[in-house]
């Protein structure tokens, strides 16, 4: 046996190497046996990939992130059947041009055993398919943040059952949140910030009762903080900043004992600042900046003793600022700015 055949190998993991170049484009007759693929992070691996990638018929981990692999990402890649993580991040990969669609999405729904998508830091380009709602039912994680996607969420993603992350941040998406979001039961992360979303929020993410991380900041979405996320005690992150949502914070928010960090900043919320936010006692970071709050500034807030920063700035609160801010000793940033606040500074502070 020649010391060069390499058509045996099961295992590749060249991460973080000094390697340039471009991938053979008959690695798929190279490597028929191949199953974990590793060639991420190389010095300056560049050009395409292979359509001969197809060939690698065993293969169930396929990564090429962090290089700069540009073209597009080939359909064929529908044909690894065994594939569970597919990793591109961090490349110039598009989509074919020749469809407004992501059309590599729908070749991959013959992935019944893909568990891992991370397409992020790409110029995609293009929509996301309905059939995106027929990926692997094993499907866990999605991470399609800054990929330049556009159009809509499809409903039919609400039929991905035991999805668990799902980060499509960054994009140009539009059009309304869809309701189907509420059917992924054991999501925990949802992240669709920095985007062109509107609507409402809905109730609809009040039936996911694993979520820990909601991440809607940066979009358009109106109307109101729906009162039954507070029945969602799992939450330990809310970001719903720079929106235009209206009317004032729930006191139903109080039940999320194990919040970390409330960021309602940059939207039109009005009304008095309720005393339930001192149940918040696990929250570190409070951001109420540039709203419409008004009357006083709630004594309770001193019982979060675990807060480092506290922003009420630019709204419309009135009144004296209560001695029990003095208590909260983590507290490192503290902006109660451009407010009708009058009277001493307790001396507490």
């Amino acid at each position: 046996m020649g010391i060069f055949n390499i058509s045996g190998l099961r295992l590749i993991d060249l991460t973080d190497i000094t390697l340039s170049g471009t991938l053979p484009s008959n690695i798929g007759s190279m490597l028929p046996n191949i199953e974990l693929l590793y060639l991420a992070g190389l010095t300056n691996l560049a050009g395409s990939m292979p359509y001969s990638l197809s060939n690698c018929s065993k293969l169930t981990v396929l990564d090429l992130s962090l290089n700069k692999l540009s073209g597009s990402i080939p359909n064929s890649l529908g044909d690894l059947t065994l594939l569970e993580t597919l990793n591109l991040v961090e490349n110039n990969l598009s989509s074919d041009q020749s469809s407004q669609e992501l059309s590599f999405l729908t070749s991959l729904t013959n992935c019944r055993n893909l568990k891992e998508l991370s397409l992020s830091f790409n110029s995609l380009n293009g929509m996301l398919p309905a059939s995106v709602g027929n990926l692997s039912t094993s499907l866990e994680k999605i991470f399609a943040s800054d990929c330049q996607i556009k159009g809509g969420i499809p409903n039919d993603i609400g039929n991905l059952s035991i999805l668990i992350y799902l980060y499509l941040n960054g994009n140009s998406l539009t059009g309304p949140k869809p309701e189907t979001l509420g059917s992924l039961g054991r999501l925990q992360e949802l992240s669709l910030a920095n985007n062109r979303l509107k609507g409402s929020i809905g109730d609809s993410l009040c039936k996911l009762q694993n979520l820990g991380s909601i991440y809607l900041g940066e979009n358009q979405f109106s109307g109101l903080i729906p009162k039954c996320l507070g029945n969602v005690t799992s939450l330990r992150g809310i970001e719903l900043n720079s929106n235009r949502l209206s009317s004032n914070i729930p006191s139903s928010l109080g039940n999320l004992k194990d919040l970390l960090e409330l960021d309602l900043s940059s939207n039109d919320m009005s009304g008095s600042l309720p005393a339930e936010i001192g149940n918040l006692k696990a929250a570190i970071r409070i951001d109420l900046f540039h709203n419409q709050f008004s009357n006083g500034i709630p004594r309770e807030i001193g019982e979060m003793q675990n807060l480092v920063h506290l922003s009420l700035a630019q709204n419309k609160l009135q009144g004296s600022i209560p001695d029990s801010i003095g208590s909260i000793l983590s507290l490192e940033f503290l902006n109660l700015s451009n407010n009708n606040l009058s009277g001493s500074i307790p001396m507490s502070l």
